[in-house]
């Protein structure tokens, strides 16, 4: 068995409007300093060994990530 993550994160030229929700509240809660905030999605997979990168890429354009407004990498890590 593999572990596969997938970071999903909205495109630069897209609004983020949970991460700024975020950037604006860190001030408040005593946390100066953070100019800006992009929220995204982690994903982690455990995958047989003979999933090959290819199969990862299509899961991750074609499900786990709308391409028009985000973009997406596949890593392999340590189990």
């Amino acid at each position: 068995m593999a572990r596969v993550v997938v970071d999903v994160m909205p495109k630069p030229e897209i609004l983020d409007p949970q991460g700024q929700a975020v950037a604006n509240a860190l001030p408040r809660l005593g946390f100066d300093g953070i100019t800006a905030v992009r929220q995204g999605k982690h994903f982690e997979l455990e995958v047989a060994d003979d999933v090959d990168d290819a199969t990862l890429a299509k899961i991750a354009e074609n499900f786990l990530a709308n391409p028009v407004i985000e973009d997406w990498t596949v890593r392999r890590v340590e189990a």
